[in-house]
């Protein structure tokens, strides 16, 4: 809940707004439910936003990498992927910081002692786990594409493209003075770089990558952050040593030696399968509640109790992914993980055979 006084500060124009928009969070809201929840064990999964499949070149680099586990992760390694990285996006090598995952990068946020943090939903949940009530929130409506931020505000956390809606924003008129901007840019890699904010250098904007999802290594959690030094060293403040493991080291030069050139083969063929899965499930009834420029697609199907047939999917070995743990969603939306025709068809097969889908 928003303090009173938050409330107060913010203005009039603001102020009934903000405030309806923070008490949306019911208790339904549990900031820690992810789609992996639903997946584990699913034949076809929908709910997790990860490569179906990890790259060969991928887990041989880490394979090779498993006789150094003895050894502690060098700090030599850290700094020459570091380096890699500010080379991919044309900036210095002391505007990168590795993490391990984006949540990781999420935790440290604190570090920046923010009065008032704002987190932009439908969006993903991590900050609300990090923040907790100290957070306040502005939830977009349908179709989620013109976000803003009181001035009050001196920390604003927006995805770009944001989790689960897909939109991509142009994040510039969110910056104010005295203000941290904080973009998770987690998908931006598979959407195209020329809509992130690393490459400006900008000191109240920091930027949140992750390597899991694109390269299929969630569970090896590596990423990285991309600032002004100085906030870095802020958030660097009392982390543990070695944060970075050495597989995750290993996974992380290799994206940067070899698979960065694949990725406009890799956007090309989300497109493709974004565009194909769109239009047939459209053909089949279901209603996009926003342009997804993301490997997901936010939906609501064509079904009366969707969270039933969510369910009893699920026990036919088919994951969704729920949605009313985002704020602003309920559980007449589903979040898609893109998948290839054959899958798509697979689901809407299931949908028929449990009359939840009348033919088109």
């Amino acid at each position: 809940m928003v303090p009173s006084t938050s409330i107060s500060k913010i203005g009039t124009a603001f102020s009934l707004t903000f405030f309806l928009s923070a008490i949306t969070l019911s208790p339904v809201f549990d900031p820690r439910i992810h789609g992996d929840a639903d997946a584990r064990g699913a034949s076809v999964d929908f709910a997790v936003n990860v490569a179906a499949r990890t790259p060969s070149w991928l887990l041989e680099a880490i394979v090779q990498a498993v006789p150094s586990l003895r050894d502690y992760p060098d700090p030599g390694s850290v700094a020459e992927v570091e380096a890699m990285i500010a080379e991919y996006h044309g900036v210095p090598a002391q505007r990168i910081m590795l993490v391990a995952g984006a949540s990781e990068a999420f935790a440290m946020l604190p570090r920046l002692h923010p009065r008032q943090p704002l987190i932009i939903h439908p969006g993903f949940s991590e900050p609300d786990a990090i923040f907790g009530a100290a957070a306040t929130h502005v939830v977009l409506d349908p179709p989620f594409d013109k976000p803003y931020a009181p001035q009050a505000a001196d920390m604003v956390i927006i995805g770009n493209p944001t989790n689960p809606t897909g939109v991509v924003h142009d994040v510039s008129p969110l910056r104010a003075p005295g203000r941290m901007l904080v973009v998770d840019e987690a998908f931006l890699d598979v959407v195209g770089e020329q809509y992130s904010m690393i490459p400006a250098q900008l000191d109240d904007v920091l930027c949140l990558r992750s390597l899991t999802k694109t390269w299929g290594i969630a569970g090896l959690r590596i990423g990285y952050v991309a600032g002004d030094p100085v906030v870095l060293d802020r958030l660097r403040h009392q982390r543990a040593h070695w944060p970075v493991g050495t597989l995750q080291i290993a996974a992380a030069k290799a994206v940067f030696s070899h698979g960065v050139q694949q990725l406009p083969a890799i956007r090309h063929g989300i497109e493709q399968d974004r565009d194909s899965m769109q239009a047939t499930l459209q053909a089949h009834g279901f209603k996009m509640e926003s342009h997804s420029q993301a490997p997901f697609l936010l939906v609501q199907p064509p079904c009366e109790e969707p969270e039933q047939v969510r369910q009893e999917l699920l026990r036919r070995g088919i994951a969704l992914r729920r949605c009313d743990t985002f704020p602003g969603l309920d559980l007449n939306h589903w979040r898609l993980a893109v998948r290839p025709p054959e899958q798509v068809r697979l689901l809407l097969q299931a949908m028929q055979e449990i009359g939840a889908l009348n033919t088109p």
